[in-house]
């Protein structure tokens, strides 16, 4: 979340920027001062009234060496009168801190200066194209056609065991499924990030860490009785394993990466955009977490960015890169840049990617520090990305590389899957 001292310093512009992400700041961000004002007051009074009652203590204990009983026993009436005012003060002062708490967690990450105008996806910037677009042959076909003529993928069967949106991989559709992320970790680790393998279920905790709650709680499919979530994304039980952390300057950057299934509930998503690969309740994604410098975040993004680039030229795939328009951002991002893919049966672009610089935002929810050379403590800023998200690679692979023999597999894939083309 945003940091108490800079809203309170920045009110004005902390509500003109988050206007560039839409929402109407005003109210919640006086309420978020207010209470501010009203906790630090209440503190100020709870910490005069233990220092008051403290003075009080030492002075009976003088009293009542010396004999003077009488004394000690009127002062010990106003020290239980103090203690039952400093009660009073810390059950309001909790009331404070945790109504502030709940708002705080209301209010998104500013943009970054450079995120555009705009409130649409078709606002979005293109800042980056490459890949030319092949030109299929006649009697092309969209991968969900195709998945069902080489019976390697099976929506049908998925729906049968779970529901829509959890397909089955068969044969050298799994085969193909995994080469992909043996190979993304493999490029990430090759990179520098460190592989983790972490669990598929988050606490509350967790989800509040990185911003999915109370954000997303509607995307988020929720354990009741043990009240955990399963994950949409590796992002955040990665970034939570360093949740309350004081790390050292010299400790920055630290990489990490993790192959998971992703798991999201996408209420509302229905239609002719959604089908097959396109829009799924479980899917598998590589994932990179960075924790770096503020000083160094946004060198660090683009780092980033080049990286995701190399791999989709690895994989000879046409896609873009967009800058997000404030209205198009997550809740927790301060600057984003997503990469599509061209799908050339489905005569569009597919998000597969998106690399995101939070800033201090999710450090402030985690308490993620760093202490520096100077000795103080403060705030790492935190980054992630898709390396990559499978399904829409997937059918941006089977759609682009489709020939009347068969699809050919991407050459970089040959040594992960055992065969070059699925018949």
């Amino acid at each position: 979340m945003l940091q108490i001292s800079y809203i309170r310093e920045n009110k004005d512009k902390v509500i003109t920027a988050l206007a560039k992400k839409h929402m109407d700041a005003g109210a919640i961000v006086s309420a978020i001062i207010l209470l501010d004002e009203n906790r630090r007051s209440t503190q100020v009074a709870l910490d005069n009234t233990l220092a008051e009652a403290n003075k009080l203590s030492s002075a009976i204990g003088e009293m009542m060496k010396n004999g003077e009983k009488a004394k000690a026993e009127i002062l010990k009436q106003k020290t239980t009168q103090l203690k039952e005012t400093s009660k009073e003060l810390s059950e309001k002062l909790e009331a404070f801190a945790n109504d502030l708490t709940q708002k705080m967690y209301l209010l998104p990450n500013l943009p970054a200066d450079i995120v555009p105008e705009g409130k649409t996806p078709e606002e979005n910037l293109n800042v980056f194209q490459e890949g030319e677009i092949p030109v299929l042959y006649e009697g092309a076909q969209p991968h969900w056609e195709l998945v069902k003529k080489y019976d390697i993928i099976d929506f049908e069967l998925g729906v049968k065991i779970t529901g829509a949106g959890f397909p089955v991989y068969k044969g050298k559709g799994a085969k193909l499924q995994r080469a992909l992320i043996s190979y993304f970790l493999d490029k990430n680790t090759e990179a520098g990030y460190q592989e983790f393998q972490v669990p598929h279920l988050v606490n509350e905790a967790s989800g509040y860490g990185t911003g999915q709650l109370p954000d997303k709680e509607g995307q988020m499919y929720h354990v009741g009785i043990d009240d955990l979530y399963l994950i949409p994304t590796a992002e955040v039980p990665v970034t939570n394993l360093f949740r309350d952390v004081i790390l050292q300057e010299n400790d920055l950057p630290v990489l990490c990466t993790g192959y998971t299934p992703c798991f999201r509930r996408e209420a509302g998503s229905y239609g002719a955009h959604v089908r097959g690969l396109n829009r799924l309740h479980q899917f598998d994604k590589v994932e990179i977490v960075r924790l770096e410098h503020p000083d160094k975040s946004y060198e660090a993004l683009d780092g980033m960015v080049e990286h995701v680039k190399n791999i989709l030229q690895e994989l000879k795939l046409p896609y873009r890169i967009l800058r997000l328009c404030g209205g198009d951002m997550s809740f927790a991002s301060a600057l984003t840049y997503d990469f599509e893919v061209f799908s050339t049966a489905q005569d569009r672009w597919l998000e597969i990617s998106s690399v995101s610089n939070f800033e201090t935002f999710q450090a402030n929810r985690l308490k993620l520090r760093f202490k520096g050379k100077d000795g103080k403590t403060q705030l790492a800023h935190t980054l992630n990305g898709s390396s990559l998200a499978l399904p829409r690679v997937l059918a941006g692979i089977i759609e682009n590389y489709q020939t009347p023999e068969g699809i050919v597999i991407p050459e970089v894939l040959r040594p992960y899957t055992g065969f070059d083309i699925i018949n």
